[in-house]
């Protein structure tokens, strides 16, 4: 009669009970009043996102391989917009937000068909991917102060502070196209390729359209990617001057002063008027 080997037996139970895709951690979320419930939102990730995010929550679905950026790896409990600190795990509601507002400039849409309950679901799911949900506490979000006036200088001290301070020129190009003489050899955590985002491209960022969402980002990093927060290295007054600044990369932004177009490109200014 075969020997059971039951250490072998134990070994393995032990592995299913861990593992990040057996739904074991994290089963709930909180949004507001809502509370998220990982049963039902296994339902959800299985119509909507396994295609992409794959069976196991790592990014490996089968349209993987045709998303440029790939899709967000959940087992590393990592993820870009946040209102937690580079570093930390992000809110329930930093997940909630990112799933109803979607991430421009990638594959990923605005969920707003969801049902605010359903999306409450589909991140307590999320959530059991990765061991640090169950492991770890978001630290304390960012608190985001008034902006500052926008005004000719605060341009000007915000120009200086992307042009030649911290030089996000570098990644992000003079003009803020993205094409900066870093942006080919940039890549994300895995060791994937990853471009600087465009400030000429639309009015909306990755992680959302306000200015209040890019102090966000600026402060808190894209965690993941070359996107490192500046909270130890700017003072708040000074980001919401890069911000006025970054601001005028759009041709048609409202907050760009009179006359501030014609100041950065005096050639450009020169041939509209021929």
């Amino acid at each position: 009669m075969a020997r059971i080997n039951y250490n072998w037996i134990r070994a393995a139970t032990l592995t299913l009970l861990v593992s990040p895709w057996s739904g074991s951690f994290a089963q709930e979320s909180h949004v507001g009043k809502l509370t998220g419930e990982a049963s039902r939102g296994k339902t959800l990730y299985q119509r909507f996102c396994v295609g992409c995010h794959g069976e196991h929550g790592d990014g490996r679905g089968e349209n993987a391989a045709h998303v440029d950026p790939r899709p967000r790896d959940f087992t590393a409990g990592t993820f870009k917009c946040r209102s937690t600190p580079s570093g930390s795990i992000p809110l329930d509601d930093d997940l909630f937000n990112t799933i109803g507002r979607g991430l421009y400039s990638t594959a990923m849409p605005a969920w707003v068909p969801l049902t605010r309950q359903q999306r409450a679901d589909l991140v307590a799911y999320i959530k059991s991917f990765s061991s640090r949900f169950h492991e770890e506490k978001p630290k304390a979000p960012l608190e985001i102060p008034p902006e500052t006036p926008l005004s000719q200088e605060s341009i000007d001290r915000g120009r200086e502070l992307y042009q030649t301070v911290i030089k996000c020129s570098l990644c992000h190009g003079k003009e803020g196209r993205g094409d900066g003489p870093s942006a080919v050899t940039m890549t994300d955590s895995k060791g994937l390729p990853i471009a600087p985002f465009d400030f000429t491209s639309s009015a909306r960022f990755k992680c959302g359209a306000s200015n209040e969402d890019l102090y966000r980002v600026l402060m808190t990093g894209l965690d993941g990617s070359p996107m490192a927060s500046f909270s130890n290295s700017l003072k708040p007054e000074q980001v919401w001057d890069l911000i006025h600044y970054v601001r005028t990369f759009r041709s048609d932004s409202h907050a760009k002063p009179k006359n501030l177009h014609a100041r950065n490109h005096p050639e450009g200014s020169a041939r509209s008027g021929q």
